[in-house]
């Protein structure tokens, strides 16, 4: 079940509400627990009984891990809890890829190759496991307490607004609202508009653009073509023009932000909707002047993960000059990888990594006494051209399509063509760059952060169901559209 889809929207949403409210206050927690593992059992209905049983493991684990006095113990706890999460995310997200290059490299010698059924991913995975770890951890780290009802950890790891992809929350920062949060009316009505705010970014912009992208570039996941269909896709970049390779990577490019944003939006709107005020994922990230700012406005929650429970163990920067950048690069290789199983994903992790260790090295000087607008093209220009390989998920195929970006065989752009694409893509650049100017950082905080009076309540709250009316409109008109992030 995805929220842009007629499901979600007309008939789960709804009912949810009635009963989450009509609940009362003492038991709403339940309420919320048992819709979550109805909303994910839907989706995964293969995966559900290895998720419940990781819960309960976990969570009986890390009470085990803090009422022994044994150092030794505690680390054991610890370290099964661990294995557990990242154990059954390695199994089900990496299991393909690495039977995969085990058997290319058996073909290079006499033995036979390994025989493996292929799994198929649970959506989300990265994310639950991810906030499995974080509990594990900061508990083992006496960041928080553990928790004493294991419904309030179910709760936790299952939640369903962020459940599928994010924001990854820390417990320490969500333990108080899981026992006890404030309805507030205008909080339920912000949360309507941020919800319907991030169902438009999905469905009128990164959706409308998506079904251009995919007309030019194939299916988002490669891994469900078959041989003829991968074929006719490296056909089309070979021969695509130059003028179309560099409109389609923008497309994408502007996709890919505002469907994860959009999803983003929807999680933080619908738990605010419920009492919670889940961390911000985005910031306009495509205004950065440096990846390394990038990175600090795009999938912030991720960036935050990665520095407490990677970066920092590695050393973090109280280490050697060379081994601070190798950490630097390496956080980011991993990062590549959990975006996806493949070696695209890698190039796209290691790219990233070492534009970050150039910022550190030299590029931020380097741009401050060139002048900010040369950072922001050169910025968005490096992220538009390293999102060759997170789109494209072969490699020889997105080198294929840099160069046809760099063939300089440009044929006439034509408006007429595309005009509802092309509309769409002005739009999404305006929006994308909007706060480069202070009345646009004015108008984004208005919409955002403001406590609106009365008068404003009633006038946002017609412009957001006009707007949701409109979505469920264009919903049924082009269909299904999973998020991008779904199936990471």
């Amino acid at each position: 079940m995805v929220f842009s889809s007629n499901v979600f929207l007309l008939y789960f949403l709804p009912i949810f509400l009635a009963l989450y409210f009509l609940t009362p206050y003492k038991f709403r927690n339940y309420t919320l627990l048992t819709a979550s593992v109805f909303f994910y059992a839907y989706g995964a209905p293969e995966f559900i009984i290895q998720f419940i049983l990781s819960i309960i493991a976990n969570f009986f684990l890390v009470n085990w891990m803090c009422k022994t006095e044994n150092p030794v113990l505690k680390k054991i706890y610890c370290a099964i809890s661990i294995t557990i999460s990242l154990g059954l995310l390695f199994y089900f997200k990496y299991g393909n890829f690495t039977m995969n290059n085990v058997n290319f490299l058996l073909s290079f010698t006499e033995l036979a190759q390994l025989e493996w059924t292929k799994i198929l991913l649970p959506i989300g995975i990265s994310f639950f496991s991810f906030q499995s770890v974080t509990y594990t951890l900061d508990t083992y780290r006496n960041v928080n307490q553990p928790m004493k009802n294991i419904a309030d950890y179910a709760l936790y790891i299952t939640m369903f607004p962020q459940l599928i992809a994010g924001p990854i929350i820390r417990y320490c920062d969500i333990a108080d609202q899981i026992r006890e949060r404030q309805y507030l009316m205008t909080d339920r009505l912000q949360g309507f508009y941020r919800f319907t705010l991030g169902l438009c970014k999905k469905i009128l912009i990164a959706d409308v653009i998506g079904f251009y992208v995919d007309s030019v570039l194939g299916p988002s996941n490669y891994d469900v073509l078959t041989s003829e269909q991968l074929a006719d896709i490296a056909e089309r970049i070979a021969t695509i023009d130059c003028t179309t390779a560099w409109v389609t990577i923008f497309a994408f490019t502007f996709q890919i932000y505002f469907d994860f944003s959009g999803y983003s939006d929807m999680a933080i709107g619908l738990g605010r909707m419920l009492g919670f005020k889940f961390p911000e994922n985005f910031d306009n990230p495509y205004v950065a002047i440096s990846i390394s700012e990038f990175w600090r406005r795009w999938h912030q929650t991720l960036s935050v993960f990665i520095k407490h429970y990677l970066y920092f163990p590695l050393g973090g920067s109280r280490v050697p000059e060379g081994r601070k950048y190798f950490n630097l690069w390496f956080c980011f290789l991993c990062s590549g990888l959990w975006h996806g199983a493949s070696w695209n994903f890698v190039v796209y992790g290691a790219l990233q990594g070492i534009f970050i260790c150039a910022d550190k090295l030299f590029l931020v000087k380097f741009w401050e006494k060139v002048g900010n607008w040369a950072a922001h093209i050169f910025t968005f220009l490096i992220i538009v051209l390293t999102r060759c390989f997170f789109r494209i998920e072969q490699i020889d195929l997105s080198w294929m399509y840099l160069k046809r970006l760099f063939s300089f065989d440009f044929t006439p752009f034509h408006f007429s063509d595309n005009p509802h694409v092309y509309v769409t893509m002005i739009i999404a650049t305006i929006f994308s760059f909007i706060t480069l100017t202070p009345w646009g950082l004015r108008l984004q905080n208005w919409v955002y952060f403001t406590d609106y009076n009365k008068k404003q309540h009633i006038c946002v709250f017609i412009a957001a169901v006009l707007a949701f009316a409109i979505c469920i409109a264009a919903l049924n008109t082009t269909g299904f559209s999973p998020f991008i992030y779904f199936r990471f």
